[in-house]
C-alpha cells in the first residue's frame, strides 16, 4: 500500500512518563475521520478523505493507487474535475488541422454538446450519460450522418483526455454505447433528365457549373475555384488544384479536400460547354487569402464568379441560385411566402458527383480509377458508397452471352448458323 492513512480524530501526545499515548483531537466526532495520503509520480502530495468506520475503504483506495502506478496507468484523481466544455475548448485550441475544420467542430460542440454535457466533470462521465446524450441527438431530428460526425468529435475529446491522463477510459467506447447508425437508404443518383432540368433552371452565367460537376465530378468548392489555366482543352484534362472555402464568414482559397491534387479527364461535351461559357463570360482574376483569413493573398483567373465579380459564396449560391433551380426542375416544392425552402441535403450540388460516379460505373470504369477522379484517398471508401451502383455479375453474364449469341454474331460452328442459347 502506497502512502499512509491519518486518523484526524486522534493524535499522539507524550505523557508525563515520556511515553506516547493516543488522545482525542479537537476534531473528534466531526467531519471526515480518515485522510489517505500518498506522493504522486510528479512529486506532489495527493490525498482523499473518508468518513468514520471506512478505514478499510481508505486502505483499498491507496492499494489501487499503488497498483495503477505499478502498471503505468495512474491518473491524478483531481485532474478529472475539469468540465467537458473546459477540456474540449482547450483541446480545440491545440488542434493543427485546417481552420475551417476547427471552426466546424467548435460549432458542433457549441450547438449539440456543450448545452447537454458541457458542465459535467470529465471524471464523472459514465456510459449512461453518453447514451442519454446520443438519444438527445436522435430526438432532435438531426441527419444520422451529422449525428455520427458530432459523436466522433466528442469521442475524440475523451480519447485525448485518456491520453493526457485526465481520465482512465473513453465513455464513448464502452460496450453499451452505440454510435449513431447511418440510414440504411442507398444513394440514388439523379437521372440525366434531372441534371439537364436543374441546369436549365440556373441563370445562364452559372449553368456550366453543372457541366463541370456532372461531367468531371468536381466538388462544389473545386468548381468555384477552377481557373482558366487549369483547364487543358488540348490535352483533355482538368487539373484540380484549388477550392474556394468558407472559414467562418470569410472566403479563402485552399487545396482540394485532403490536400489531394488530381487530374480529371475532360470530356468533349464539357470542353465545348466551357468554351462557350468563356466566350460569353470571360474569366476574371480574383484574389483571396490562402487557407486562412490572414493568409497570403493568392490570385486565380476564375471561370465562375459572382455578379459583384468576386469568388462565389456557397451560402448565397445554394440559397439564391441552386434551390430555385431545384424548384424549377420539380425536385423540391416552391416555398411559401416568408418560409424557407424545404430541406434538400440529398439534392445539393454534391448530387452531381454521384451522377458522375454512376455514369462511369455503368460504363465499366473501375473503382480505383473512379476514386482517383473523385479525389478519394481510399478506393475502399468509394466502393462502400457506390458498390450498389456497380453492374452485378448476373448483368455482366447476361450481356456477355447476349453479345456472343446475338443474331448478327459471326459463328465458328460447323453448321454455319447461330448457336442457340437453349436447346
Amino acid at each position: 500500500m502506497a502512502g499512509h492513512i491519518q486518523d484526524r480524530w486522534y493524535k499522539a501526545e507524550r505523557g508525563p512518563d515520556g511515553r506516547l499515548r493516543r488522545v482525542k483531537s479537537e476534531r473528534h466526532g466531526t467531519g471526515m475521520r480518515y485522510r489517505a495520503r500518498y506522493v504522486a509520480p510528479d512529486g506532489t502530495e495527493k490525498s482523499k478523505s473518508f468518513p468514520d468506520k471506512q478505514k478499510r475503504l481508505a486502505e483499498g483506495w491507496l492499494t489501487q493507487i499503488a497498483a495503477d502506478m505499478a502498471r503505468g496507468q495512474y491518473v491524478d484523481p483531481t485532474a478529472g474535475r475539469v468540465t467537458f466544455q473546459q477540456f474540449a475548448t482547450t483541446w480545440l485550441a491545440s488542434q493543427t488541422t485546417d481552420v475551417s475544420t476547427i471552426a466546424a467542430m467548435e460549432l458542433r460542440f457549441r450547438l449539440h454538446a456543450f448545452p447537454h454535457i458541457g458542465s459535467r466533470s470529465m471524471s464523472a462521465f459514465q456510459p449512461g450519460h453518453i447514451r442519454t446524450w446520443a438519444r438527445t441527438l436522435q430526438d432532435a431530428g438531426l441527419a444520422s450522418s451529422y449525428q455520427r460526425v458530432i459523436f466522433a468529435n466528442v469521442s475524440a475529446v475523451f480519447a485525448a483526455a485518456v491520453d493526457d491522463g485526465i481520465i482512465t477510459r473513453n465513455p464513448c467506447r464502452a460496450g453499451s454505447v452505440r454510435a449513431p447508425k447511418l440510414d440504411a437508404r442507398k444513394l440514388k443518383p439523379w437521372s440525366h433528365q434531372r441534371v439537364l432540368a436543374v441546369r436549365a433552371g440556373l441563370p445562364e452565367p452559372y449553368r456550366s457549373t453543372v457541366d463541370v460537376g456532372a461531367g468531371c465530378g468536381l466538388r462544389q468548392g473545386e468548381v468555384f475555384g477552377l481557373a482558366l489555366d487549369e483547364v487543358d482543352f488540348l490535352g483533355g484534362v482538368v487539373h484540380v488544384v484549388r477550392q474556394v472555402k468558407m472559414v467562418g464568414s470569410h472566403l479563402v482559397f485552399a487545396p482540394p479536400k485532403g490536400g489531394k491534387l488530381r487530374d480529371v479527364p475532360l470530356p468533349d461535351v464539357v470542353s465545348h460547354a466551357l468554351a462557350r461559357h468563356i466566350t460569353q463570360r470571360p474569366p476574371m482574376e480574383v484574389t483571396l487569402p490562402w487557407k486562412t483569413p490572414d493568409g497570403p493573398p493568392t490570385t486565380a483567373t476564375l471561370l465562375f464568379y459572382s455578379r459583384e465579380r468576386k469568388a462565389l459564396n456557397r451560402n448565397y449560391f445554394n440559397m439564391h441560385l441552386w434551390k430555385p433551380a431545384l424548384v424549377a426542375a420539380g425536385v423540391i416544392p416552391e416555398r411559401s411566402p416568408g418560409e424557407r425552402f424545404k430541406r434538400s441535403r440529398e439534392h445539393g450540388m454534391h448530387a452531381l458527383r454521384h451522377y458522375y460516379a454512376s455514369v462511369l460505373l455503368d460504363a465499366g470504369e473501375n473503382i480505383r480509377a473512379l476514386a482517383e477522379y473523385l479525389g478519394h484517398s481510399d478506393p475502399g471508401f468509394t466502393l462502400r458508397i457506390y458498390t450498389h451502383l456497380m453492374p452485378n455479375s448476373q448483368d455482366r453474364a447476361r450481356r456477355a452471352i447476349d453479345e456472343v449469341f446475338r443474331p448478327d454474331a459471326e459463328d465458328d460452328g460447323e453448321d454455319g448458323g447461330a448457336v442457340p442459347v437453349a436447346a
